[in-house]
Parts: structure tokens; sequence; C-alpha cells
């Protein structure tokens, strides 16, 4: 017996054939952009929640906000949270 994987990228797919689906999207992608790559590079990191919090002197609740595209940071806390992550925080408009 063969089990398919149905994946988020299948799901997506899926998803985006819906208009209003797809305009959704695009307006939250940039948020979800941004969450992943957090996530990422908290990850790469070997950070908690808890432990990326507490060097940016605020809460894990924050920080998971802003992971599950609940928050909207302030430029100041992307920038700290690039210096704590030794990374680079690029914005740009295209």
């Amino acid at each position: 017996m063969s089990t398919k994987i149905y994946t988020f990228n299948d799901d997506l797919k899926k998803r985006l054939k819906n208009p209003k689906f797809r305009r959704a999207w695009e307006e939250s992608e940039p948020e979800y952009i941004l969450a992943t790559q957090l996530i990422e590079k908290r990850i790469a990191k070997n950070y908690s929640q808890r432990a990326l919090a507490k060097k940016l002197k605020t809460s894990q609740a924050v920080i998971s906000r802003i992971e599950s595209l609940r928050a909207n940071p302030s430029l100041s806390l992307l920038k700290r949270i690039a210096s704590v992550l030794d990374t680079k925080l690029i914005l740009q408009f295209k």
C-alpha cells in the first residue's frame, strides 16, 4: 500500500487557483517570507524562541507572534533581530 504525502506546497498550489485566496496570499506574502526566514535563521543559530527573545530583551510571545504572522514588527525590532542573528536585514520596493 502506498501513501501519498500531501505537502504544504501541494495544498498551496491547489488553493492559489481560488482568486480570493490568491489575492489574500499575495497581500500576506511579505509577512510569510519574513516569518519563514526568521524561523530558518533562528533554528540555524540553534536558538529557541525564548532564547532569541532573551537576547532581544523582549518576550517569547513577541517572537511567536512574528513567526505566526500575527504581528507587525517595527523596523527597529527587525534590525535588532538581524543583529542578534548575525544577518543582514534587506528591505526593498520592486
